[in-house]
């Protein structure tokens, strides 16, 4: 698709360093350069310098970097995890402050739909705050957006699969945070990024949309699902819609990609051709669904339709629903 540019988390050209995952004498160096800067996140909220977010929250946001002696990452219970080299050479790390509990927390703020809530840790007064990544993707520079999906799958992974799961021994972080071991057995574990199928589907003058229950009122997004085991991409794209909405598809083509780290898939946005209109639903899955015609999207786009909301800023959803209201050529 082209002007992938706009889709968050795209990618930013970031060096990995990959080739020194497994040499822990060349991460140690890493870390011992004085210019090793580390990003810090606290349940998958990255800090975020940002002036505006105490006023409306729509300025712009940047990662907070700290050193990698700072006190702060006392709170940390793993080793930072290396995310790469910035343009000019620094090294890049990532660290969970996973110790540590703010007073007064709001955890169901922290499970919601759009998490407002933040958090400020007392070693890091002034530096900034704990902001959930989906309220500032959008206005991070693709590098800080790029690294800070990246450190919020990896911190998850390592959340979720601290056990072995050939034989249930509790693993050990390895290859500078990139692989887990297991000491009783010696299985190797990577981490995972589940492949999802998002879909632009189309018929003349008309795209189709869903809402989930528990979406904010209003809002409506492209259908999608789990690729499944020996499933091609195309395939999954009309097993879900069909599953989902009773709809028949038949030509599908790529457009672009997303990394969605919320928690760990990588969804993968296609166009499809409808063949058939009606729609049934599946009550299970979807609250409703109707086909739009483009001059009704434009509006929900400018925010003059009556009932319908596109997708959140930053979503490949959007982008894809842009893309096809702007006309162009896939």
């Amino acid at each position: 698709m082209r002007d992938d540019g706009i889709i968050t988390f795209g990618g930013s050209g970031l060096d990995r360093a990959a080739e020194l995952r497994g040499d822990p004498a060349a991460i140690a160096a890493l870390a011992a350069d004085p210019a090793a800067r580390a990003m810090v996140m606290w349940q998958g909220k990255p800090l975020t310098g940002n002036p505006d977010l105490a006023g409306d929250g729509t300025g712009p946001a940047a990662l907070a970097w700290i050193g990698l002696g700072h006190p702060a990452l006392e709170d940390a219970r793993s080793a930072p995890i290396l995310l790469g080299r910035d343009d000019d050479g620094t090294p890049l790390f990532a660290a969970e402050l996973d110790a540590w509990e703010p007073p007064d927390l709001d955890a169901a703020a922290l499970g919601a739909f759009a998490d407002p809530s933040e958090q400020w840790h007392p070693e890091l007064t002034g530096t900034g705050s704990f902001v959930e990544l989906r309220r500032v993707m959008t206005t991070l520079s693709a590098r800080d957006a790029e690294l800070a999906a990246t450190a919020r799958a990896l911190f998850g992974w390592h959340r979720s699969h601290g056990f072995c799961a050939r034989c249930g021994a509790r693993s050990e972080v390895a290859q500078g945070g990139w692989q887990r071991l297991c000491p009783a057995c010696g299985a190797h574990h990577f981490p995972r990024t589940d492949p999802v199928v998002i879909m632009l589907v189309t018929r003349g003058n008309r795209a189709l949309l869903g809402r989930s229950p528990g979406w904010p009122e209003g809002m409506y997004s492209c259908l999608a699902g789990f690729v499944e085991p020996g499933e091609t991409i195309e395939a999954a794209v009309r097993r879900e819609v069909h599953e989902e909405v009773g709809v028949r598809v038949g030509r599908v083509d790529y457009l672009a990609s997303q990394p969605w780290p919320f928690p760990a898939s990588l969804m993968i946005g296609c166009h499809g051709i409808a063949e058939s209109d009606e729609i049934v639903r599946d009550p299970a899955e979807i609250e409703h669904a109707l086909w739009i015609e483009r001059e009704d999207l434009a509006a929900a786009f400018a925010g003059d339709h009556p009932t319908v909301s596109p997708a959140r800023p930053g979503a490949i959803a959007r982008a894809l629903l842009r893309n096809w209201l702007a006309d162009r050529r896939y």
